[in-house]
């Protein structure tokens, strides 16, 4: 009983200490961006307001239809950009083509090619997802949405306050997904609804949505809408915001290190060890204890921007096994 009375303190102040980095974090981001952006916003407005003027055409073309818009902007423009992402990423899965992709694999060996068979269920779990949970779930959103008043204003936000929006938006995923997911590591929970997207232990992109509905809506969904709902953004904010952490989850699940891109061997070490960086910056793992594994391999060598066309798993390789 001390023991468990113990450990509930110890996760008490565990949870207390990650909401003071997080909100200290959250500050000096904030400043910092805001200085950062002044020069930003200058080269947008000297752009002859092209971004206004395209809102505007757009506005005009739905005739204001407010649900026809929030559809085109929250479930369109981010669908078409998760599947034009992952459709290039099956390609180099299921052919092994360009190998400019395929030599960037992260576990070697693994998905070389994809099982076509699992591909195909993870697309129709996928599809199902998004027609049948995600959408449904923006009707509700839409209404909160409406009584803000500001989403669908001919006036596009500034750039700077996009970028306040942005970083609270990812302060507010990265909580509810981070908790969401130590949930669904519940032994019981695991059985019944987290199994299913482990099941890809070297995952894919396409696998970031491949999940049971009520873990979709509870780690995949919720998250990242709760940050425009607080904010009451526009609805450009929201379509970028979508598309971002999209394409973003999609990159931390295609199991391939590329060039330039945000690094995935934090998400892919999570689907290998499954006991390991349940977050998505990592932060909350760090104060939690849930890398620790983690910052003791290669991958957290690895675990950076690549910023040459060197494969990281040629410039870090894994130690080699000693022969027994």
């Amino acid at each position: 009983m001390a023991a468990q009375q113990k450990q509930e303190e110890k996760l008490w102040d565990a949870v207390k200490t990650s909401a003071a980095v997080l909100g200290t974090g959250l500050l000096i981001f904030t400043a910092f961006m805001n200085s950062a952006s002044w020069y930003v916003q200058k080269i947008w407005e000297t752009s002859g307001n092209f971004w206004q003027t395209a809102w505007l055409n757009l506005y005009n073309l739905f005739e204001g239809k407010e649900w026809s818009l929030f559809l085109f902007g929250a479930a369109l423009v981010p669908a078409l950009a998760f599947w034009c992402f992952n459709g290039i990423l099956m390609v180099a899965d299921v052919t092994g083509k360009p190998t400019f992709i395929t030599r960037y694999r992260i576990q070697l060996g693994k998905n070389d090619p994809v099982d076509t068979k699992k591909l195909r269920q993870a697309i129709y779990t996928a599809l199902f997802n998004q027609f049948f949970i995600s959408l449904p779930m923006l009707v509700p959103m839409f209404h909160v949405m409406k009584w803000w008043g500001n989403t669908f204003s001919k006036e596009l936000p500034t750039f700077q306050w996009f970028l306040v929006e942005l970083s609270i938006f990812t302060v507010t995923e990265e909580i509810l997904f981070y908790y969401s997911h130590r949930l669904v590591h519940l032994p019981l929970l695991y059985k019944h609804i987290h199994k299913k997207h482990h099941e890809w232990t070297a995952p894919i992109g396409v696998v970031s949505i491949y999940a049971h509905p009520i873990e979709h809506i509870l780690s995949n969904t919720l998250p990242v809408m709760t940050g425009p709902m607080i904010m009451g953004s526009h609805i450009v904010s929201i379509a970028a915001w979508f598309s971002l952490a999209l394409i973003t989850t999609s990159i931390s699940h295609c199991g391939y290190h590329l060039p330039f891109l945000p690094s995935p061997e934090f998400h892919d070490f999570h689907h290998l060890k499954f006991n390991q960086c349940y977050g998505v910056l990592g932060v909350l793992d760090y104060l939690h204890g849930t890398d620790m594994v983690f910052r003791q391999t290669k991958a957290y060598e690895r675990h950076r921007v690549l910023l040459s066309f060197t494969p990281l798993s040629e410039s870090i390789p894994e130690t080699p096994k000693r022969a027994e």
